[in-house]
């Protein structure tokens, strides 16, 4: 009897979590113009509970975050194909393609993530969506090329060794996704574009995607938090 209850109580979490999943890829792709594919996912154990990546690899570097079948090519803003994704594979990550017109990101490990937002907070940064995992976290700019990349690293002395980056032909699991690190979640969530209101009313949206902050004023600000730090940044390095 328990062992039927526990597996009722595992399907109704499979659909709330599958619902969620799908609802988050839907808005990502039809509301904000950013194409997402499901990830590989994690490997259902006998008992139903979850381990491991999908993949075919047992030593997988990232369980469950990165794409498989389909490829990152795959990565679309259609809601049909989205639909037909998450209804067959309703407790797949969410997984952003990086670059082009879709957002990019900085990301640190979650410690020294958690110590820069603090650090820009009170520098007065404005950032736009964080997303977390239990290892790292991602601070989502707007699109960038390399050639733009490379020029803002050239300028810089120094920057966080641990700092990525996910611009171009790159991906980025998206909340209310599962990993083999644990769940993702918004540290930080989208903020909608908008405009003043008409006769300098309160503002209203201005376009539907979130806003997202210049990734060399991002970038700056991390490496100006670094460098103020007591410890000389060594805390914003692992």
């Amino acid at each position: 009897m328990r062992e039927i209850l526990g597996r009722r109580r595992r399907l109704r979490f499979g659909r709330r979590g599958g619902t969620a999943r799908l609802d988050a890829a839907l808005t990502c792709a039809t509301a904000w113009q950013w194409p997402v594919l499901p990830g590989v996912g994690l490997r259902v154990a006998g008992g139903g509970d979850e381990r491991g990546c999908a993949c075919p690899d047992p030593e997988c570097a990232v369980p469950g975050a990165h794409p498989f079948e389909p490829g990152l090519l795959a990565a679309t803003t259609d809601a049909r194909m989205v639909r037909w994704w998450w209804t067959n594979r309703p407790t797949a990550p969410v997984l952003l393609a990086t670059g082009g017109r879709a957002p990019c990101a900085l990301s640190l490990p979650a410690v020294a993530g958690a110590r820069a937002l603090a650090e820009l907070d009170r520098m007065g940064m404005r950032l736009g969506p964080v997303v977390a995992t239990p290892t790292r976290w991602s601070l989502l700019v707007a699109p960038y090329t390399l050639e733009r990349l490379g020029e803002l690293l050239h300028a810089q002395d120094w920057v966080p060794s641990s700092l990525r980056f996910h611009g171009e032909g790159g991906y980025l699991v998206l909340p209310p996704s599962e990993i083999g690190t644990g769940p993702v979640r918004w540290e930080r969530a989208p903020e909608r574009n908008t405009r003043p209101g008409a006769g300098g009313g309160a503002p209203v949206p201005a376009v539907a995607s979130p806003w997202l902050p210049d990734v060399g004023a991002v970038l700056d600000a991390l490496v100006e938090a670094s460098n103020s730090a007591p410890d000389g940044g060594s805390r914003l390095a692992y």
